[in-house]
This record gives structure tokens, sequence and C-alpha cells, in this order.
């Protein structure tokens, strides 16, 4: 598994070395169809929806390409290049598509057809895995290391908070941090991937928890996040174990 999002009734799963998006129904987790995308390397990591544009996003890693992929019709594709180490992506509150570059250590904003908005080099974040804008206008980062730390940065690419160091958390330092889900009230939900957990930070306090998950087994290298609101629902996708696609009800936002 690679990564995981959703858009109305629709969740959408990529897996490594595949050529295909899974669609599945969010009422029963069926599977529903598959979307082919040619030309696909061995590495899609990111995943993104945008309901005003009705389509997805896929971020390919080996070859630093970007794909839009309309979710109804013909499913037509349109891809272009992004800085190099393409990562986690995720829709901005402008519906644009904001990109962590991982190996270019920046973030770049993309309208929905390819256009480049900003190009965000990063100071004192390195090896960013996934970004969100934040309602501030702010982005919040993960920092793809160990120890990780998840930091909110600002337009001009400097840190204004970090979280996840040991001595601003009592849940012990993170391990890769990857992909992040964020609140509408700006909370953010971190996968912390070699640590096994998921945890969550709130915004107004700084307070980082791990979320109790109760599944069997555990939960094995979290990578992919998706936070579904309007069901209370959190999607996690497992890049280890037996690649899952976990199904969390009942989260308290």
């Amino acid at each position: 598994m690679s990564a995981v999002t959703s858009l109305g009734d629709d969740v959408f799963v990529v897996r490594l070395d595949g050529q295909q998006v899974e669609v599945y129904d969010a009422e029963t987790l069926t599977l529903q169809r598959h979307i082919t995308v040619h030309g696909f390397g061995r590495y899609p990591c990111g995943l993104a929806a945008c309901p005003n544009n009705n389509c997805i996003y896929v971020s390919e890693w080996c070859h630093s390409k970007m794909r839009r992929v309309g979710v109804s019709g013909n499913n037509a594709v349109k891809k272009w290049s992004v800085a190099s180490g393409t990562a986690g992506v995720s829709e901005n509150i402008a519906h644009n598509l904001v990109v962590a570059c991982y190996k270019a250590n920046k973030l770049q904003e993309y309208t929905t057809h390819g256009s480049l908005v900003r190009d965000i080099c990063l100071h004192g974040v390195t090896s960013p895995w996934h970004a969100i804008q934040l309602s501030t206008g702010d982005y919040v980062v993960s920092q793809n290391t160990s120890p990780g730390v998840v930091s909110v940065v600002g337009v001009d690419g400097r840190v204004i908070y970090s979280y996840g160091q040991p001595e601003t958390s009592n849940v012990g330092p993170m391990k890769y941090p990857s992909s992040l889900a964020v609140t509408k009230n700006d909370n953010i939900f971190v996968a912390d991937e070699v640590n096994n957990r998921i945890l969550s930070i709130e915004r107004s306090t700084g307070c980082v928890q791990e979320l109790a998950l109760s599944v069997g087994g555990g939960i094995q290298e979290p990578r992919g996040l998706c936070l579904d609101e309007s069901r209370g629902r959190l999607y996690v996708g497992e890049l280890g174990g037996q690649h899952r696609v976990l199904v969390f009800d009942g989260i308290r936002l």
C-alpha cells in the first residue's frame, strides 16, 4: 500500500508497483472499480482528492511527476514534472495542489492544470514528506527522518513551530513520520511510520498524543493517511504487514 484518499462516497487506494487506482465504496468498503493510469513508475507515493475539480492527484517518486486523474467520464490523465523527490501531495484552500519535494527540500504549489504558483524553499526542515496548508495560510510539514519532526512553516519556508521532539512530548521521538491529516480546527494527525502508530497534535496547546486505535496485529508501518471529517473516519494505509487499509470510525476531531 502506498497512499489513500477519499472523495464523496469513494475511497481511492494506490499501491507500490501498481498501474491502477483502486476505488472502494465508502459505505460498504467493497471494491467498485479500477482506474488504469499508464506510465506509472514503480513508486507512486502521494494521493490527494479535489472535489472542486472532481479529480485525484497521484505523485510519482521515481520520475518526479504529478498526474491529475479525472474520476468520472473517461478518466482523462494530465501529467507534469515537479522538483526532485516527489512525495506527499494535498489540496490547499485555493484548490491548488501542494507537493512535498523530498530531495529538493521544498514545497511547490501548482494549479490543477500544472502551472507553478509558488516555490517554497524550506529552512530548518529537511526531507519533507507531506505538507498541508492550514487555515492560517501556513503549512504543516512532516520531516521524514529519525528522530522526526512535524513543523509549521510560513510561506517563506521558515519554521514557526515544531512538534515531536522529546522535550515537547511524553510519547517519545517520532521515527520517519510520513503522511499527515488536518482537521477543520487545524489539529493534526501524523503517521509515525517506524513507531507503528498514529499521533494527534492539538494546535492550540501543542499536546502530542498517541491515538488509541485497536486493530488485530497492531498497525504495521502506517504510510497513507486520510481523514473523512463528514464520517468522523480515519483511513490508514499500511506499508508493512499485510499492506491493509485500516478504517477507524468515531475519531474525535
